[in-house]
């Protein structure tokens, strides 16, 4: 596969500014998550204290009726993944059996009435909701499921009051949400070693903090009490200035152990915050990504190469060795774009010109990724400008390109 060559050009001096409350939150959140380590499960591997305390757990559970979760005999066989689902509900409780115990009960008696277990098949009438406000999204570097929630739709009144207008329409929104956790959880493999919980990247961006005050609270309550350590790391992008209220408002409800796993990013940074976590592939479009609704339906992306582009800097990215009549087809984006892009095709041969495939032009903060293709004449050389001269910040970036090759016929 042919190479791309990133050739850099000089690079202004960024000037220090002074941290604000969100700007020290920030910092503060990436320190508790770079420290934050997930379970492993693995039995063997488990401190003697904890060994115990599962096994003191497995004694009291009550064996008649048989308890199962998420299709999980708990009971009755030496099913590992029996033993991944009960060291959540101890973690969760500091290891105290009896306090894990009277959890685990709660929960089993909520699933049933609930009925938990067949809602994932269930059409619960969101379909305007679906890929817009909850959805699950491919996955992190390290597999597991992502969570994506964008709550800014709600600030239309006619919708809000659609969705939350009574009591009853709030529990139907929530069984819906139920929904969306479940098929996420669906995914996951029970298995000491394995990919056991969920990402979840929550879009603070236009939400009404106030009018969603009940739903946020009845959603963090249920998903604590029933779904123990099923996220391995909340990532919240879009942060405005108001953040602190609600992250005051949400703190009561919330453990030492989940805000651990917090990750805060400031509005303008989110493709930066989110390429820390999730291949720019698997990231939305929206997001700064080049992952389009419907990309994984033939089976996995093509992967893509990511980059940066410092402020003050002008990057060049050289496809060589591309034959006459051949195709190329390329994806780029820029996390925050708001600045100049072009795009040429060199030929080999001396005395043939330069093509103007795409003049250069401003692209926005919040375009969606380039995406486009030429089909060549004779061989040479694509050449795709990203000119960042006229900013001081360092962006992320990621490309990926296909050559289809001419046929013989074609050749011919």
């Amino acid at each position: 596969m042919e190479t791309a060559s990133p050739l850099s050009a000089h690079q202004t001096p960024q000037t220090p500014y002074k941290k604000g409350f969100v700007a020290s939150l920030m910092e503060a959140a990436s320190f508790r998550s770079s420290s934050f380590k997930e379970d492993t499960y693995i039995v063997s591997n488990l401190k003697p204290s904890v060994a115990k305390a599962l096994q003191d757990l497995k004694s009291k559970l009550p064996s008649d009726p048989p308890k199962s979760m998420w299709g999980v005999p708990l009971l009755g066989s030496n099913d590992e993944r029996a033993d991944v689902i009960l060291l959540k509900f101890l973690r969760a409780r500091d290891f105290k059996v009896q306090d894990a115990l009277s959890m685990l009960q709660k929960c089993l008696t909520w699933r049933a009435e609930f009925g938990a277990d067949a809602i994932v098949e269930q059409d619960l009438g969101f379909k305007e909701l679906e890929g817009v406000v909850a959805y699950m999204h491919s996955y992190d570097r390290e597999g597991h499921p992502v969570c994506y929630n964008a709550y800014g739709v709600f600030k239309d009144k006619e919708m809000y009051e659609r969705i939350f207008g009574d009591e009853e329409k709030l529990k139907k929104f929530l069984r819906w949400r139920v929904q969306v956790l479940e098929r996420g959880i669906n995914v996951l493999h029970f298995k000491p070693g394995g990919v056991n919980s969920i990402i979840q990247v929550t879009d603070l961006k236009d939400m009404p903090k106030r009018e969603l005050r009940v739903a946020s609270n009845q959603i963090l309550s249920l998903f604590q009490d029933n779904y123990p350590e099923m996220v391995a790391r909340k990532v919240f992008i879009n942060v405005p200035w108001y953040f602190s209220m609600l992250y005051s408002m949400f703190s009561p409800f919330l453990t030492l152990r989940t805000k651990s796993k917090f990750v805060i990013s400031r509005e303008g940074n989110v493709a930066e915050t989110l390429y820390k976590f999730i291949k720019p592939e698997n990231v939305p479009v929206q997001y700064g990504g080049l992952s389009r609704p419907g990309d994984h339906d033939n089976g996995p992306p093509k992967p893509a190469s990511e980059f940066t582009v410092k402020g003050g800097e002008k990057v060049n990215l050289e496809i060589d060795g591309i034959e006459a009549g051949a195709t190329i087809t390329w994806d780029l984006v820029v996390g925050g774009w708001d600045l100049d892009y072009s795009a040429e095709f060199v030929p080999s041969a001396s005395g043939s010109y330069t093509i103007a495939i795409e003049k250069q032009r401003r692209i926005g903060a919040t375009e969606e990724p380039i995406h486009n293709s030429f089909t060549t004449k004779e061989g040479g050389k694509m050449v795709l400008s990203i000119d960042n001269t006229g900013s001081r910040r360092k962006k992320v970036a990621a490309y990926r390109y296909f050559v289809r090759k001419p046929s013989v016929c074609e050749a011919i």
